[in-house]
């Protein structure tokens, strides 16, 4: 068992190391799962604890709680119509392409609802598990996005700011950090991921750190501070939990489906780049910002790719912590939707 983590150790370092050396900031994250897939689908039996993604995703939430500071909230009371309109936009169109694809049953059940729906990324992975949804089919989905995303971005990057975003974070790995500050950090990201996961809500872990870690951010309390090699730990990790949940029969259905996802996937990242142009014509928003506030990639994933690009984060944050906060309200509902038109809906029991 042993040798076999460190195989898996081992491919995930050079798949993450190759992403990042090509620009792609979310390599830390995508590298591990990629990794993870070749080796379930090869009959490897791993497992990540439960206790470990907990962290991992405490970890996540702390770092999109560090983003949301007093700036943040300015930046919302300052263009909260503007938020307001482009997130309803969004979630309608996501809301829409996912209930068609349900319906022209491109993907079992409600894959395509949780699939097409931006937000925290493992979030949704956690949520669509939890309404009956094959969470394997719904992470295709939501890290074929992820990666089209991070593509996207990285092109971006290079042709608006003179290069890929990927390196200066991997330089930064073993940076001077505050030992005090660290280990504060981790004891308020504990109490909140546990306070969240006891609450029962949607990636509990996840979303009890980020209203903690936010809550004293923004009254000056505290400031999360996590060093970077712990974070890329915590992205591997979440790449490990759902890459090595894989079969072959899950490749069979999503490679059957790829074209599908693809195109799918296209029209979302078009629609929110059309979005991002608005918001760059007429309030003067640079475009790699404007294209990261309004991406479906994710809000942990879009965390990870703003953290490490030159960008204005608050405004990333505010509209991304926004759509996903509108998301926990509409998802559950138009899952329960579709599996009712479809003949039946799965009881709703969050996972912990």
């Amino acid at each position: 068992m042993i040798w076999r983590w460190a195989v898996l150790i081992a491919l995930s370092a050079v798949i993450a190391g190759l992403l990042e050396v090509v620009g792609l900031p979310a390599g830390l994250l995508l590298g591990p799962m990629v990794a993870a897939v070749v080796l379930a689908v090869r009959g490897w039996s791993l497992s990540v604890p439960t206790s470990a993604f907990r962290g991992a995703q405490a970890a996540v939430g702390t770092l999109i709680a560090g983003s949301i500071t007093t700036g943040i909230v300015a930046t919302v009371a300052d263009h909260w119509p503007v938020f307001l309109m482009v997130n309803f936009v969004t979630l309608a169109a996501s809301s829409v392409l996912g209930y068609l694809l349900s319906r022209w049953q491109v993907l079992p059940g409600t894959v395509a609802v949780w699939g097409s729906t931006p937000g925290a990324a493992s979030a949704m992975v956690l949520m669509a598990q939890a309404y009956g949804a094959d969470s394997r089919l719904v992470a295709v989905m939501t890290y074929t996005r992820v990666g089209s995303v991070a593509v996207v971005a990285s092109v971006l990057a290079a042709v608006m700011v003179g290069g890929g975003s990927g390196h200066h974070v991997a330089g930064a790995w073993f940076a001077p950090v505050d030992p005090v500050a660290v280990l504060r950090t981790i004891a308020i990201a504990g109490v909140g991921a546990g306070v969240g996961v006891a609450l029962k809500l949607p990636a509990g872990a996840l979303l009890g750190s980020l209203i903690a870690g936010a809550a004293l951010n923004v009254t000056g309390v505290a400031q999360p501070v996590l060093p970077q090699w712990l974070l890329a730990i915590s992205y591997a990790v979440v790449g490990w939990r759902i890459g090595l949940s894989f079969t072959r029969d899950t490749l069979r259905v999503a490679g059957k489906a790829m074209p599908r996802i693809l195109l799918s996937v296209a029209l979302l990242i078009a629609f929110c780049g059309g979005i991002a142009a608005v918001l760059t014509r007429w309030w003067g928003i640079d475009p790699v910002t404007a294209y990261l506030a309004t991406s479906p990639g994710g809000m942990d994933s879009v965390a990870i790719i703003a953290a490490s690009s030159p960008v204005d984060v608050p405004f990333v944050m505010a509209l991304q912590v926004l759509r996903f906060l509108g998301v926990l309200l509409i998802g559950p509902p138009l899952a329960k939707f579709v599996a009712t038109r479809q003949g039946g809906v799965p009881p709703p029991v969050i996972p912990t």
